[in-house]
């Protein structure tokens, strides 16, 4: 997608279970390609950022497999890597380019390194300077100090000494000591200046050490790997959550009532983002801490506070913190983030200039940002609607930590468009999916043909003010449009590309197909017939699975369908699955053809029913059975309007905020 749009929304309260960290899953990778034995990493981030390291592992000539899920086994090299003579694309991830560049300087042999565009205008040049003290022949393939490189082979410096600057990125000082037990006669590293993301070095010391690697440090200036250190397989290692991810979320509870838990990191992570709540915390949230989960809520009875605050121990939570201080009174000022200057983007000018589409009040430094919200003083139960300017349309700058720290906008009670949303590919791809479930829950619907669960789903919906989703229309809509366009409901692909562009629209209790009414054309025998075959094709299903989750807006949605709370819903709070036997469910069907003043005979729908419900329940793809978390609803003896109130009593249990005006 170009853009996504976000509805208004009010209030944020749920669980999240967070994905592996992108810096313990990158140095995890290398570490396990580097040591001696097999490697089992647990728990794995799936994203951009770990694709190219996992491809760079490959070309080197590192076997690694995929085993279930997120579990991945990596044969080690031992040392340096097999291969001497590789071209490596690394996107834009910095935590695969700078240790790989660091490891493949020491590895004696013939590299070139290529990225991004953005990748070549983010400085390298402090570690490469530190990587020819030790002997290394890196040259640059562009502007000095910038990617591409090339790396020739060298003779490395026994027992060298090297100095980097600490201000620079602490991700130059991490691909160093990563790097050094390849030289295998010691090194000692000298930090010059103050060394920032001081907790991410502290991560890197703690892994290296769970392979074997001590490093000796004397405080934060000089650190020694000894002579002789090899890195060895621990067996089996666990990539925590990832703590900065978790700063959307709780952040999300604190402005926006809450409480949102985020399970994956806690008390006892080694990520020093985790910090993040102690700032939401000192803002006036409340949280709550376990040794694996987070929880937090808005104040009771006030309003976040503004903060001043060294971010030197969280840089990229550090970021979530300006867009809260949109919620805060008084004006949030976090410093000592000069390295927001050379990430995907230029960070603080970046923020600066979407935090002025809102309507802040911006100043920004060589190394600080400071942000007020104007409009604080006027009263109102959710103050943060008073003042922020709707419609804001928010560049990302192919930037995924600016997707996700902006989406936090739409709590402010204002439409935003997020652009280029699937910039959050980098670390989190599931981020929007997992963020609307807090803002917008899910009730998902389904039952046999005849159970009523359309006509429910649609007056639940109504009820509660919900967003409504009948699934079933739009593949009847693929279906139309197919038989519109001359295309065999045999082609799955022809049919796919037709999902993946359906101009469909639903107002008003309307279906549109390219602007033009078509709730009674897709009724028709042909249509409910190439439904069904248009349903069965996974590619179609595919195809809709995307439209589908985008029906999903604050203040919540209603869907119904087959496979609603199974696939496209899975997390959805509520899920009913509709029963009726199969006479009362013929006796209705019955009744509405007659009152439509249709001739029916009830013994053929019966059969009809049963025909349908043995198909349905055979089918390969999406086939009728009850979610195993699905509560079940028989309404054989039930009305319409008895089971309406029967689901929103669920609603009211579960989901009470949901309910509350109902």
């Amino acid at each position: 997608m170009e853009y996504l749009d976000l509805a208004p929304a009010y209030h944020a309260s749920g669980r999240v279970r967070l994905p592996g960290s992108k810096s313990i899953s990158n140095r995890f990778l290398l570490l396990a390609a580097l040591a001696e034995g097999e490697t089992a990493i647990r728990d794995l981030l799936l994203s951009d950022d770990i694709e190219r390291m996992l491809e760079a592992l490959k070309a080197l000539g590192n076997d690694w497999k995929r085993m279930e899920g997120n579990d991945f086994r990596v044969r080690g090299a031992g040392g340096a890597f097999p291969v001497k003579q590789a071209e490596l694309f690394l996107g834009n991830a910095g935590t695969a380019f700078r240790p790989l560049t660091a490891a493949l300087a020491l590895s004696n042999g013939h590299y070139r390194l290529t990225g991004v565009p953005r990748m070549h205008e983010r400085p390298i040049g402090d570690l490469v300077d530190a990587l020819r003290q030790l002997g290394a022949d890196i040259r640059y393939l562009g502007k000095e100090g910038f990617p591409p490189l090339e790396i020739r082979p060298a003779p490395i410096l026994a027992g060298g000494r090297v100095t980097v600057r600490g201000e620079a990125s602490s991700q130059f000082l991490t691909a160093l000591l990563m790097a050094l037990p390849l030289n295998g006669d010691g090194a000692t590293v000298e930090v010059l200046g103050e060394l920032i993301s001081k907790p991410y070095i502290d991560i890197t010391l703690k892994l290296m050490a769970r392979f074997g690697v001590k490093v000796e440090r004397d405080g934060w200036r000089e650190f020694r790997v000894p002579s002789g250190m090899r890195y060895r397989s621990p067996g089996t290692v666990f990539v925590e959550g990832d703590a900065s991810s978790a700063s959307y979320f709780l952040a999300a509870g604190a402005v926006a009532g809450g409480p949102v838990r985020v399970e994956g990191v806690g008390r006892d992570s080694i990520q020093g983002d985790v910090r993040f709540a102690e700032a939401l915390q000192a803002m006036g949230a409340h949280v709550e801490m376990g040794p694996n989960w987070i929880e937090a809520a808005a104040p009771a009875g006030g309003r976040l506070q503004a903060i001043d605050l060294d971010c030197n121990h969280m840089p990229d939570a550090a970021m979530t913190l300006a867009v809260v201080a949109l919620f805060a009174e008084g004006t949030t000022r976090l410093t000592n983030i000069a390295s927001w200057r050379v990430k995907e983007t230029d960070r603080i000018a970046a923020m600066a200039t979407e935090l002025r589409k809102l309507g802040a009040q911006v100043e920004e430094g060589a190394d600080f940002i400071a942000v007020s919200m104007p409009g604080r003083e006027a009263p109102g139960a959710v103050p943060q609607r008073l003042s922020f300017k709707p419609n804001a349309a928010i560049d990302t700058y192919d930037d995924h930590r600016m997707a996700m720290c902006f989406s936090l906008a739409c709590l402010g009670g204002v439409p935003v468009r997020i652009n280029d949303p699937k910039c959050v590919n980098k670390t989190f791809p599931e981020y929007f999916d997992r963020f609307l479930s807090l803002l917008a829950p899910v009730i998902a619907i389904d039952g046999p043909s005849a159970s009523g669960k359309g006509t429910v789903a649609a007056l639940v919906a109504e009820k509660l003010g919900f967003h409504y989703l009948d699934s079933g229309a739009l593949y009847r809509l693929v279906a139309l449009a197919a038989l519109r366009a001359g295309v065999a409901l045999d082609d799955g692909e022809a049919l796919a590309r037709i999902a993946e562009t359906l101009p469909a629209a639903f107002e008003g209790g309307r279906i549109l197909l390219d602007g033009e009414e078509a709730s009674a054309a897709i009724r028709s025998e042909a249509c409910s017939a190439g439904a069904s075959k248009v349903a069965a094709f996974p590619a179609v299903r595919a195809a809709l699975l995307g439209r589908q989750r985008a029906y999903r807006q604050a203040p919540g949605l209603v869907a119904e369908g087959r496979d609603m709370g199974s696939v496209v819903f899975p997390d959805a709070p509520l899920k009913v699955f509709l029963s009726a036997t199969a006479e009362a469910r013929a006796e209705r069907r019955h009744k509405q053809l007659i009152d439509k003043g249709m001739s029916a005979n009830i013994d053929t729908l019966l059969q009809d029913l049963h025909e349908r419900d043995a198909r349905d329940s055979a089918r390969a793809v999406a086939p009728l059975q009850k979610c195993a978390d699905a509560e079940l609803l028989d309404t054989t003896a039930m009305t319409v309007d008895e089971a309406v109130a029967w689901v929103i009593e669920r609603v009211r249990q579960r989901l009470p905020h949901a309910a509350a005006h109902s």
